[in-house]
């Protein structure tokens, strides 16, 4: 196991607050729509329709209906004809936090405002590579929007995308940690502020589905035939999404001069890799567990202060045995006073696209002071010494934390305080 340690602090780093917030899931389009749903336990799951998923095991994902017009922003005509679905997903979010926050992009000396963008993604573009892909192979001869393909197959193009569409002037930053990815971006940003290097940042993450990536998941018959069902004994497999969640990041002396309104603070973020094995964690969750103990140390505060941890919980049997061992020892004797729900049990796992959006819901949680509920427990897991949130209800929510876990074993927690 390899810590990847802080890098090294101003005397006194600025605190950083959240002051817009968007997100896109199959619960809906923008903040009002998802907090009803994760605040209820609502699940989004429908037939798939974005490709012929007859021939698979499962047939169910978190589809997002996507409204046909598109947010009023620089991007000219051109520009918004060519977005695919994995931008539009962006766009949307990009837009409500842009919104939200009040900010306005600057030009000085015909150059864009310099505000720094930190995206999280796994598979970018995917559909418009497998587009390719098939036109290549069952035409050949036939070249008509293959470069189109090519070039917005790719993430940076997404990218760039959110620079065009406010005004913005970079730099661009791209992370891809698997399903951690979202989360490890915030991270990043949260982290750029602290040390100096920005005095604001607009991030998050997102993620669409994609034939190849669910066709991989179905494949590996990690999918769940049921129905998600994180923490609970009889779990079968995850149930995937798609979705975005942006979130625009600055000092808090930034967003007082300005009078900004706050929606929350991020206060601890760490990150820890597992070298146990490609796809499994390691059984008794160490990198987990060091990620927990290193994110609140750095945030300043212990277990016994966190009123909802928003678990990763995918619903696969290794996945959520390992996590709940890391959150046994993490809370240690305050564990039975630690409140435990996966969001994925509603909309699915997001990818690279999760650790935002849940960012976004423990905002909400502590916004709204509600803890967000898996309706489909029925049989916790034995191995859990920490209450499950099983049926909707208010609660005093304080200070939240997110774990976001991946492929190749980066581990990656996120803490956030209320805003009173």
């Amino acid at each position: 196991m390899l810590i990847f340690p802080a890098p090294p602090q101003p005397a006194k780093p600025p605190r950083v607050v959240v002051t817009g917030a968007g997100i896109v899931t199959a619960l809906g389009i923008g903040w009002q729509a998802n907090a009803e749903g994760f605040r209820l336990g609502k699940t989004a799951f429908r037939p798939v329709t974005l490709f012929n998923a007859g021939r698979h095991r499962v047939r169910t994902a978190a589809q997002v209906e996507l409204p046909s017009t598109r947010p009023a922003t620089r991007l000219n005509p051109r520009q918004l004809a060519r977005l695919d679905r994995a931008s539009a997903l962006l766009l949307l979010a990009a837009d409500e936090a842009w919104r939200q926050s009040g900010w306005a992009a600057s030009n000085v000396n015909g150059a864009n405002e310099a505000i720094p963008v930190v995206l999280g993604t796994t598979s970018g573009g995917m559909p418009l590579g497998e587009d390719f892909f098939r036109q290549a192979v069952q035409t050949p001869r036939q070249h008509r929007r293959q470069p189109t393909r090519a070039f917005q197959y790719q993430s940076h193009s997404q990218g760039r995308m959110v620079l065009d569409a406010f005004g913005l002037g970079g730099p661009l930053s791209l992370v891809s940690n698997a399903c951690a990815s979202g989360a490890c971006a915030i991270g990043q940003a949260w982290e750029l502020i602290r040390r100096g290097a920005a005095e604001r940042v607009f991030t998050g993450g997102y993620d669409v589905l994609s034939q190849f990536v669910f066709s991989g998941f179905d494949a590996l018959q990690a999918l769940s035939p049921t129905q998600c069902r994180p923490f609970d004994q009889h779990r079968d497999g995850l149930a995937v999404g798609e979705g975005a969640a942006m979130l625009t990041l600055e000092t808090l002396a930034s967003a007082r001069q300005r009078g900004a309104n706050i929606l929350g603070e991020i206060i601890g973020y760490a990150t820890t890799v597992d070298r146990h094995h490609l796809t499994q964690p390691h059984p008794a969750g160490e990198a987990a567990l060091a990620a927990m103990t290193q994110a609140c140390a750095i945030a300043g505060v212990t277990p016994a202060e966190i009123d909802y941890l928003n678990a990763h919980g995918t619903g696969t049997p290794l996945n959520d045995g390992a996590e709940a061992q890391a959150i046994n020892r993490w809370a240690g004797a305050h564990v039975a006073s630690v409140p435990v729900s996966s969001t994925k049990a509603s909309i699915g796992h997001l990818l690279g696209g999760a650790g935002a959006v849940e960012a976004v819901v423990c905002l909400m949680a502590l916004r709204g002071q509600w803890l967000p509920p898996e309706c489909a427990l029925k049989t916790p897991d034995p191995v859990c010494q920490f209450p499950l949130v099983s049926q909707p209800r208010d609660a005093r929510v304080n200070v939240a934390l997110s774990n976001s876990f991946g492929f190749g074993g980066i581990n990656a927690t996120l803490i956030m305080r209320r805003w009173a």
